[in-house]
């Protein structure tokens, strides 16, 4: 059964996850927090491995919750559940596109559906800032739906432990790096993620 409960929750998210990868983010947080295949941590670890690794994340994200919820079979099914909607409908577009691309109702449609995708890409944005960069956690109240914030605070760190400085520091050390050092910011993106994963050992250690 899980693998038909894999298949059916990725099939949604890839038929309604408008916009993109980062799209997904919320439909994956109702996941997890519908099944419990995952918390909201492994969430953010699975999308630093999907950003990091070659394809669509979407994708990437889909054969990472399905290999963590049944192994590589689940990997599979997850991943082709993910891609179904979309090979459906590039098919019933590219039957439909010539009869249907001035259509007025197909053009509002499209309208309706960009702020949409918007949206969740934005409330993706914040998730992944509040639970990266601060300890401000976003917990589903019953139902999955309304999400109410949860702070672990430290009396002994600065701030209280609201913010995690050595996150912001290095976030702001590549938007500097990748924007305003001219002969930095033309380097490949591996190389900053390269950098970024040295940089979460060497602090990770020191922590420990």
């Amino acid at each position: 059964m899980i693998y038909l409960r894999l298949f059916w929750e990725f099939f949604k998210t890839g038929l309604f996850a408008v916009g993109g990868g980062m799209a997904t983010l919320p439909f994956l947080q109702a996941i997890g927090e519908s099944t419990g295949w995952y918390t909201y941590t492994d969430l953010m670890n699975m999308l630093a491995v999907s950003e990091s690794t070659p394809g669509p994340i979407g994708i990437n994200m889909a054969t990472y919750v399905g290999f963590t919820a049944a192994g590589l079979p689940g990997a599979v099914v997850a991943t082709v559940g993910e891609i179904t909607p979309s090979i459906i409908v590039i098919l019933i577009v590219a039957a439909v596109l010539h009869s249907f691309r001035n259509n007025p109702y197909v053009d509002r449609a499209f309208y309706g559906l960009r702020p949409a995708s918007t949206g969740l890409i934005g409330a993706a944005c914040a998730a992944v800032v509040l639970e990266v960069l601060t300890s401000i956690q976003l917990i589903a109240g019953e139902g999955g739906i309304v999400k109410s914030a949860a702070v672990s605070l430290d009396a002994a760190a600065p701030l209280g432990g609201l913010l995690n400085l050595p996150g912001l520091a290095l976030a702001a050390l590549l938007l500097v790096l990748t924007n305003w050092v001219p002969k930095v910011k033309g380097l490949h993106p591996i190389a900053f993620i390269g950098l970024s994963a040295a940089v979460g050992v060497v602090f990770r250690f020191a922590g420990a």
